[in-house]
């Protein structure tokens, strides 16, 4: 027994209106009792006890109970106001019997306090026998749905059972178990979602509310609002406890796939009111991602639980049967299947149960304790001015912290922690959540707050709980262990953040966005070190606390931190766009080695600047040579070491997995053979294994920063292997076809790079960083794992670890997404352990140098060089001139001495030349002269400059640099606007004295002129002549300003120079390359000034060591590219090219060991440009491989040719057959090839667009393929025959054998225009010639299709054909041809008893997927065919037969065109109301037929059957256009959609599809034949068109000869019963002979509709079908009748006699117990048709009489089994609404009130067609004879019959009616219901009630009692019934004791008289 005692509450919050009326209930495993009410009261006082009984099953630790508060509401729900969750965990213990509560907060639905508490006392009494229950894990959870997100409302989370109270599902479940092996779970499921782009696209999802079940409340009016994307439908109100919907709604947005997936679509179920608010009867969410993971993107025809958010606990509320189906571009929305019987499906088989209901309260906790390395986010001005007057400023705190956490739409944060870079927090927040977890991410945020502005974003980070939990089901194979599910569990660990630079701007940042999580951060800009846990079925008081000081010290030791070496050698840094300033790269780990921050010491983490030079084709370089630079960079971080080996080594046994995999997938594609396959596959699958085996991951035991995450997540990790090595296994046992074990190994291989993510990685990102000057241009992240080193094992090393990778950066939120790569950087990378810096030495290449830079500047004063001109730079300086350097200032590193002494060195890479990287270069230099205006011209005082003015050389005294040569003579450049001599004048406006504009004539006014000279020249070797150190003054670098481009050779316009001062350093031990990790700080500084020292903090690192890497070799390579590498010759006007060329690159000079190389070649990248004659190249996209390496040339290596993806933007643009070889050999690399013969069928052009403004007239076909091109014949005139007179062409060309080589067929239309333009108007690629390819030898026809179109008919046509079947005339009323229709879509319950009539079951069949193209570049249609077969080479051998032979006729033919439009299915709303009116609008050629006055109104799926005729000329008019439009009146009809069938390609189909071939030839009836041609003519040509003899048919039909083949009449009709309808013999047996040729048969087509609005997306679909009939061939058969069928008129009649057992509702003014009963009925859908039975007054045992009859007037469907009903939604509406609805008859009992509303005593609902058996007698009336009841299964049919084959039944039926949750019996009616249909009903007449004609039956007045009467009307009755007889009695003895009273006062009266009279005796 369970007692609890609700004492009081206190602090109940006000109304804006009045003071509540509390009431409380509490909840315990969906048991439900409350409180009495306490009126107008603000601190309640109940103290009632509330007992539970516990059936003798104990408490258990996860028991809990809900208490809710409300506003008791007299109208109405009661109004919420908080609830608690009260875990009874010490109870179960058995310790302790009772558990005083007091002062319990009350949250709301949101979890927020209210300011409110509750008293209470638990008492427990344990039942006989039980045991104490011991805690159970907490990984025991119960399933539910995980809709998305956690509900909006409800978070209080009362009651947390399974839809079926007390039984064996409220056990928990172990993860991966499913409680109720029935009940369909909805949760994440963990299949792959198709990759979607992330880009905004055109989605719709289409939700179809079909009915509804067991909806709590009496007499409901429920009504369906659907919430999707922030749009809500509602569906029409019905009536009853189980409404009949179908309705569809269609949602329409267009945005991310992964925003999209994130909604929720929320059904609500309302009882709606016409005068107050609707009523939330139940709710249900479900997330779209949920859908989206569905197979075909849908969820059919399935029940939802509907629940109470607001109180889980009290249960299901309902059912809701729902389809939802996702349409994306490409999609084809699956078709829903009703069922056989769809009234008794089985519910709790297709049962989505809600999150409310079934998930368990949980609380994620999250423990904040620090935060590091926070950036500056404020101004610093007040620091500023604080330094200008001696104090002390702060900048490097200017940043006030605090973290917010977000979750499912909840927020909480930290307390803010002014002015500090490292905060500490130390606090907990607390989140109610239900589990299983539905939001994937909790989000956390680092803000700046801000006093007077928003708060600053300083960084994001996102926790996935998908990776930092497990359910345990991802393991398919059980591995004999404890389960490997988890709750979600992380840390304690730093979690790092990414965004934009740390520089501080006061103006707004451009890459803001990055801090919020959007895109890729570029920078590191902090970490939080945070501990989340998670724990089930508590709460917490507090949502923000301090943490504990217990809990900060057991942090401490996760914030140990150890010393980490960084090495980075930059090889090489290519694909440069252009030259600009100076570039250096910086590599940075978290703030270690920024330049922007100087927090700590400083590093050499900078590269010395450098300047690009041209590569001779397109980009530029950087010229490093030999002397490669390198960062060094020493940073503390934890030690994760045992994460990332494990990461490292699932990485290595993926990636190995990957290459096997690409390998096999190579061979298939290849065609390779089924030995060589299988070599290929045992390889792998070994591999696989033996990877899997070996491979051991790190042991954890002893490790430092051990997490209980790290113990889940390997515990995990094992099971996954050992799983997937199992299955690898079993695989290698049982696989029998390699292909198809392909998609096995992609599951297992996405499965390793799952289990391979981390998500305790606190090792920051190394980011390197390209500036230009000072500013950062581009950037790239490298993963801290993929270059560390480790001690474990070689495989736990990084794949980068010590070798040489290529990264292609990135700009900052680059808006092309890559289309311009900013540098490709060759870098070889090393990190680890400084403990471990020796093994660094294993690694390393080349020889380490390090240097000491210093740069002596002078400048140049009146011809003498000096530092007295010398502005804003000091003597001796670092390269940026910037930071003064003294050489006594200078010391080494500790462990570093200097070796030698100071000596000068130029920096080659700033002295790069203007020609370097060119082989051509024109020398220039401009002649200048001025005059007085008007005087002679005369040298000016600077005779020569260049083009910006300053002074150059004269052209005498230029020379030719060594390796050049001169071309020609100086010269004056006229190529520019300049007159005849090549001079331009000027003007110059003091104080300038150069001109600022040019002009080409001379004024009198010029008073300045100048000439450009010109002289090229050409290089003549790339040998540089090498610089020999040397410390005389020639070791001067040059330049004419401070700051401009340095050069060698002192020129006369020189005013600056400088020169490099080096230092060489060494280590004092000799430890190898790893003595530079010592390389610490600065080396020098000049501190004498303040200024100097602000500076070299400000610029950090500017004089840190200069460490280089020296190769002492270069290895020469020849590069070899077959088809593309420098620059190809242009191929024009092609989309397809085929360059076939093999390009040499002579000398690639790569530095490092061969095998270095070999193990890890440089990535060749290739570029495809669109050529323009005119303007710059366009770039197409680019392409990247490795090349093969061939060290050895003697040992020919032959590449493979392989298909490379071209990307352009992040988007596939083409693919590259491409091979690369790096070696030492010439040669080619083709593919094997084979002389080839390509027939081409050219048929004709269709539908040419005009180019440039004129329409194409005389167009010809060009078609290429391999080199070789063929052209047809000119068509003369394209209007009146657009075909080829011409319509065979052969092409002779070598294509490759393997198909994967075979380059495309390009078909190109010339137009032969006047004056001998030939403009190409239309080019078409037909990517592969496989599907062409034939024997030329084997006769079949199915190889000789003539149709290929460059745009085809809609995708994904269905077509059901339709095998007739004769039909006997006594069928014909109930079977007709929409019962063979309806049987051949499935839509069993419409074709009415014609399947039982033993007729066949026709077939579906769905059509060939072809792809629409609706790209707006499509200027026409090719229509014609290929035929591909090999030729052998020896000439000697004949050709094969040609394929195309038989041809029909070119020549334009007029055609009857026969269109049947059956119905439309799943229509695009149009109108405001979710509908539209549509009808159908045909295009054939010129010609329109416009349908629109047989528009259907109100409706998504109407029924047309209409049959159209037109006439046309084919092929002009060959594209038939079907649309369907939406009918309004008053504004323009919108179209919903068209599709277009080519009529051309079905008239000239080799497979007869002009008109389908029926089953019986049959001269009349409904089948009577409806073609042109008799069977046997048929037949004849089609001989004919085969090539075979003519076909052999005696003459009395029984027999026929056909290719080769007898047949035989009685083969075909063995088992046929003959009827009058069919045809002779002779034609019978032909048609029969067709059927078996493969012609199309009879069909039904259901096409795809498609707008312009949504071209990807359907807009529905029509079914329909299409026949053609040359008029040449005569008149053909009539056409078929499909008109929609007619609903029957029947009548219900339903005669009310009695009711017994009806509640009496009412006390009588006498105080008996009564009502006044009468019975009201109606028919769902007809509700303004009600009728009700008179009043029965005054019943006092619950019987009455009736004797009163309804009669319901309804149109009946009898195929269909479903009412017609047709009524105006609104009473605005123009037109009537059809719905078809089942036919049921709602029942009810009222009791009568005149001066109040009657009173609702309950209701049964009987489905005509499943009709409830009566019971006979009203004692065996009970509630059990109601589905879903009580203890009968809603599943479970009753033996039910339809009243329609009944015909009339009587018997008792009970009403139900719901009392405290439960249904009761409210009373029992009598009834004789009847169905008379309306022939029937005028033969045998009935009026309604008891009117005339009352007959069939007659009806007599009820026998009443002579006590029912109404009191009002009947005086004298009340006087005698009501009030003498219950008063008789009293009547009488108060008439007694009248006259008693009445003696007794005339005798008191009169006594005084006769006494006085007697005493005086005056008479005596």
């Amino acid at each position: 027994m369970l007692r609890v005692v609700v004492q009081s509450a206190s602090g109940i919050p006000s109304r804006k209106f009045g003071v509540p009326d509390p009431i409380a209930a509490v909840l315990y495993k969906g048991e439900k009792k409350k409180t009495k009410t306490v009126g107008n009261d603000l601190n309640p006082v109940w103290n009632e006890v509330l007992e539970f009984d516990l059936k003798g099953i104990a408490l258990d630790p996860s028991s809990h109970i809900d208490v809710v508060v409300k506003d008791y509401e007299t109208v109405g729900k009661d109004k919420f106001i908080g609830s608690a969750n009260i875990s009874l965990r010490e109870l179960s213990s058995g310790q302790i019997t009772s558990l005083p509560l007091r002062d319990v907060p009350l949250v709301n639905e949101k979890q927020q306090a209210i300011g409110a508490a509750i008293n209470l006392v638990v008492g427990y009494e344990p039942p006989a026998g039980a045991f104490p229950n011991s805690d159970q894990p907490d990984g025991e959870v119960s399933y539910g749905d995980p809709d998305g997100e956690d509900e909006e409302e409800g978070e209080d989370s009362a009651g947390n059972s399974q839809p079926q109270a007390g039984s064996q599902q409220a056990e928990q479940a172990r993860p991966g178990q499913n409680p109720n092996p029935k009940q369909k779970v909805t949760r994440h499921s963990g299949k792959r979602r198709r990759a979607l782009a992330n880009k905004p696209q055109d989605f719709q999802i289409r939700i179809r509310v079909m009915e509804g079940r067991q909806l709590p409340g009496n007499n409901v009016r429920p009504v369906v609002k659907v919430n999707v994307c922030g749009e809500t439908h509602r569906t029409r109100i019905r009536r009853g406890n189980n409404p009949h919907f179908d309705e569809m709604f269609f949602y329409n947005v267009n945005m991310l796939p992964s925003e999209l997936f994130d909604e929720s679509i929320v059904f609500r179920v309302y009882d709606s009111h016409s005068l107050r608010a609707d009523s939330l009867m139940g709710e249900f969410k479900l997330d779209v991602g949920y859908v989206y993971d569905e197979p075909a993107h849908s969820v059919l025809r399935k029940w939802l639980l509907l629940s109470d958010l607001e109180d889980s606990g009290s249960g299901p509320k309902g059912y809701l049967k729902v389809s939802i189906i996702l349409v994306g571009n490409g999609d084809e929305p699956q078709a829903e299947r009703r069922e056989v019987n769809d009234e008794q499906d089985d519910i709790e088989s297709n049962l989505l149960v809600p999150a409310g209901v079934t998930l368990r309260s949980a609380t994620i906790s999250l423990k904040v304790y620090r935060a590091e390395d926070m950036p500056q986010m404020d101004d610093a001005f007040v620091q500023t001015v604080k330094q200008v007057f001696g104090k002390d400023g702060d900048k490097k705190n200017l940043v006030d912290p605090f973290l917010e956490m977000s979750y499912s739409g909840k927020k909480m944060g930290t307390k803010i922690i002014e002015k500090n870079a490292n905060p500490e927090w130390n606090q907990v927040m607390n989140i109610q959540a239900k589990f299983p977890f539905m939001s994937e991410c909790i989000k956390l945020t680092v803000f700046d707050w801000d006093r007077l502005t928003t708060n600053d974003i300083i960084g994001t980070a996102c926790l996935n709980l998908g990776k930092i939990a497990s359910s345990g089901g991802e393991i398919e194979v059980s591995t004999g262990e404890s389960e490997v599910g988890f709750l979600p569990a992380f840390g304690p660990c730093y979690v790092n953040l990414y965004g934009s630079p740390r520089k501080f701007s006061g103006l707004p940042e451009p890459y803001q966005e990055l801090n919020t999580g959007k895109g890729e951060g570029v920078a590191y800009r902090g970490r939080v070190l945070v501990q989340l846990s998670s724990k089930l079925d508590e709460k917490v008081d507090k949502r923000v606390d301090d943490l504990s000081t217990d809990d900060i010290l057991l942090a401490q030791k996760y914030q140990r931190k150890r010393k980490y070496s960084l090495s980075a050698v930059f090889h090489s840094a290519c694909m440069l766009q252009e030259p600009g300033e100076p570039i250096q790269f910086e590599v940075s780990v978290g703030n270690y080695g920024n330049k922007l921050d100087c927090t700590y010491k400083p590093l050499a983490s900078t590269t010395q600047y450098s300047y690009a030079v041209f590569d001779g084709n397109h980009y530029y370089y950087l010229p490093w040579a030999d002397t490669k630079p390198v960062v060094i960079l020493t940073s503390f971080w934890e030690d994760i070491n045992h994460r990332l080996d494990s990461v490292n080594i699932l990485l290595f046994i993926a990636e190995r997995l990957e290459s096997h995999l690409t390998s096999l997938k190579t061979a298939i594609l290849a065609k390779e053979s089924e030995t060589c396959l299988v070599e290929i596959w045992l390889k792998l699958v070994n591999h696989t294994i033996e990877d899997l085996s070996s491979f051991q991951l790190p042991v954890l035991e002893g490790q430092s920063n051990l997490t209980a995450l790290d113990l889940q997540i390997r515990k995990l990790r094992d099971a996954s292997l050992l799983s997937i090595r199992r299955m690898a296994q079993r695989i290698k046992e049982e696989a029998t076809d390699v292909k198809d074990t392909v998609s096995d190994f992609e599951d297992w291989l996405e499965r390793l790079k799952q289990l391979a993510e981390e998500p305790q990685n606190s090792f920051p990102d190394v980011i390197i960083w390209m500036l230009r000057g000072e500013k950062r241009v581009a950037y790239a992240r490298v993963p801290a794992n993929r270059i560390l080193y480790s001690t474990l094992s070689e495989e736990a090393c990084g794949k980068f670890c010590g070798r040489t990778q290529t990264i292609f950066m990135k700009y900052p939120m680059d808006r092309d997404k890559g289309l311009k790569i900013p540098v490709q950087l060759r870098v070889n990378m090393w990190l680890g352990l400084s403990a471990h810096e020796k093994k660094f030495n294993s690694f390393a290449e080349g020889t380490f140098g390090v240097f000491a830079d210093m740069y002596e500047n002078q400048a140049k004063v009146i011809r003498t060089w000096g530092t007295t001109g010398l502005v804003g730079r000091h003597k001796f300086s670092d390269v940026t001139g910037k930071v003064k350097l003294k050489q006594e200032r200078f010391m080494p590193p500790r462990e570093w001495d200097w070796e030698g002494d100071w000596f000068f060195e130029p920096e080659r890479c700033l002295l790069t030349e203007a020609d370097a990287g060119h082989t051509k270069f024109t020398d220039e230099v401009f002649q200048n002269e001025t005059r007085f205006p008007g005087g002679d011209w005369s040298p000016a005082g600077q005779p020569y400059t260049d083009v910006n003015g300053e002074q150059a050389q004269s052209p005498g005294e230029m020379d030719c640099p060594q390796g050049w040569v001169w071309e020609d003579e100086w010269s004056y450049d006229v190529n520019r606007a300049v007159d005849e001599k090549g001079w331009e004048y000027g003007v110059t406006i003091p104080p300038e004295d150069k001109p600022k504009s040019w002009g080409a004539a001379e004024k009198m006014y010029h008073v300045h002129r100048r000439k450009r000279l010109v002289r090229p020249r050409r290089r003549t070797s790339d040998a540089v002549a090498t610089t020999e150190r040397r410390t005389s003054g020639d070791d001067w670098e040059y330049s004419a300003l401070i700051g401009w481009k340095f050069h060698r050779k002192e020129r006369s316009s020189d005013m600056f120079r400088r020169r490099r001062w080096r230092r060489k350093m060494a280590p004092s031990d000799r430890m190898g390359a790893s003595a530079i990790f010592r390389l610490e700080g600065a080396l020098g500084v000049d501190v004498d000034e303040k200024a100097s020292k602000a500076d070299s903090t400000k610029l950090f690192g500017a004089n840190t060591p200069n460490v280089s890497c020296c190769f002492s070799r270069c290895y020469r390579y020849h590069l070899r590219v077959q088809l593309l590498s420098k620059t190809t010759e242009v191929v024009r006007a092609t989309l397809n090219p085929t360059w076939d060329q093999t390009l040499i690159f002579d000398d690639v000079e790569i530095y490092g060991d061969p095998k270095t190389v070999a193990r890890d070649p440089p990535d060749v990248v290739m570029e495809l440009y669109d050529s323009d004659q005119v303007g710059r190249d366009e770039p197409l996209g680019r392409c990247t491989f490795p090349p093969i390496v061939n060290l050895n040339p003697a040992v020919a290596v032959t590449p493979r040719l392989l298909w490379f993806p071209v990307s352009k933007k992040g988007r596939g643009a083409g693919e590259m057959l491409v091979a690369a070889e790096l070696l030492l050999k010439d040669g080619g690399i083709r593919p094997v090839v084979q002389l080839t013969a390509i027939e081409i069928l050219t048929w004709g052009l269709r539908n040419m667009k005009s180019y440039q403004l004129a329409s194409v007239s005389s167009p010809s076909l060009l078609v290429e393929c391999g080199g070789e091109v063929v052209q047809t014949a000119v068509i003369k005139n394209f209007k009146k025959n657009p075909n080829f007179p011409g319509s065979v062409l052969l092409l002779k060309v070598l294509l490759p054998k393997q198909e994967m080589y075979t380059p495309p067929i390009i078909l190109k239309v010339v137009d032969h225009r006047p004056f001998g333009r030939k403009p190409v108007v239309g080019q078409c690629t037909i990517d592969s010639v496989e599907e062409f390819r034939c024997d030329p030898y084997c006769n079949d026809d199915m190889v000789m299709s003539a149709k290929m179109a460059m745009i085809s008919s809609a995708p994904g046509d269905a077509v059901i054909t339709i095998e007739d079947r004769p039909i006997v005339s006594a069928l014909e009323d109930t079977v007709d041809w929409w019962s063979k229709f309806y049987a051949s879509t499935g839509e069993q319950e419409k074709c009415g008893p014609y399947l039982q009539k033993g007729y066949d079951k026709l077939q579906l069949q769905r059509g060939k997927m072809e792809e629409e193209d609706e790209d707006p570049s499509v200027v026409g249609e090719f229509k014609g065919s290929f035929r591909v077969y090999p030729l052998y080479d020896d000439p000697g051998v004949g050709d094969p037969p040609r394929q195309f032979r038989e041809l029909p006729e070119s020549a334009p033919q007029e055609c009857l065109v026969r269109i049947y439009v059956v119905r439309c299915v799943d229509l695009q709303p149009k109108d405001n109301n979710g509908l539209c009116d549509p009808y159908i609008k045909i295009h054939l050629g010129r010609k329109t037929l416009d349908d629109r006055e047989n528009y259907k109104p109100n409706t998504l799926n109407p029924e047309f059957g209409q049959t159209y005729e037109m006439s046309c000329f084919l092929p002009h008019d060959k594209d038939l256009k079907i649309g369907v439009f939406d009918y309004d009146l008053l504004s323009r009809d919108e179209k919903v959609g068209e599709t277009v069938i080519d009529l051309e390609n079905r008239l000239l189909s080799r497979f007869g599809s002009y008109c389908g071939l029926p089953q019986s030839y049959c001269v009349s009836g409904i089948n009577q034949w409806r073609d042109q041609l008799k069977p046997s003519q048929i037949l004849q040509n089609l001989a004919r068109l085969r090539g075979v003899s003519a076909p052999g048919l005696q003459m009395d039909g029984s027999s026929l000869s056909f290719s080769g083949k007898q047949y035989s009449l009685q083969d075909f009709e063995a088992n046929m019963v003959a009827h009058e309808h069919l045809g002779p013999p002779r034609e019978r047996l032909a048609l029969h002979v067709l059927r078996k040729q493969g012609l199309v048969p009879e069909h039904v087509e259901t096409r795809t509709l498609y707008s312009s609005y949504q071209p990807t997306l359907s807009q529905g679909r029509i079914q329909m079908w299409v026949d053609i009939f040359p008029k040449s061939l005569g008149l053909p058969g009539p056409p078929y009748v499909i008109e929609p069928r007619q609903a029957k008129r029947y009548h219900l009649r339903a005669v009310v006699w009695n009711t017994t057992d009806v509640i009496l509702d009412e006390t009588s003014i006498t105080g008996e117990d009564m009502s006044d009963i009468y019975v009201k009925g109606w028919m769902p859908g007809m509700e303004q048709d009600k009728q009700k039975t008179d009043v029965h007054y005054r019943s006092l045992d619950g019987d009455g009489n009736f004797n009163w009859r309804f009669i319901f007037g309804f149109d009946y469907l009898p195929a269909e089994q479903l009412c017609l009903v047709s009524k105006k939604n609104r009473f605005w509406n123009l037109d009537k609404t059809e719905f078809r609805i089942p036919p049921k008859l709602i029942v009810q009992i009222w009791d009568n009130d005149k001066f109040s509303l009657d009173d609702y005593l309950g209701t049964v609902e009987l489905d005509l067609l499943h009709l409830i058996p009566p019971a006979k007698t009203p004692e065996k009336c009970s509630v059990m004879m109601i589905p879903g009841m009580l203890g009968t299964s809603i599943t479970k049919a009753p033996p039910a019959n339809s009243l329609f084959s009944q015909k009339s039944v009587r018997g008792w039926w009970p009403c139900m009616i719901e009392q405290d949750g439960k249904h009761v019996i409210g009373g029992k009616v009598e009834m004789t219901l009847e169905i008379v249909e309306e022939k029937e009903m005028e033969e045998k007449p009935a009026g309604k009630g008891r009117d005339e004609p009352n007959m069939n039956p007659r009806l007599d007045a009820p026998n009443r009692p002579d006590t029912s009467f109404f009191w009002f009307t009947s005086p004298c009755k009340t006087m005698r019934f009501i009030v003498w007889r219950r008063f008789k009695w009293i009547f009488i003895l108060s008439l007694i004791l009248l006259l008693v009273l009445l003696f007794l006062g005339i005798m008191l009266y009169s006594l005084p008289n006769y006494i006085s009279m007697k005493i005086v005796k005056p008479y005596s």
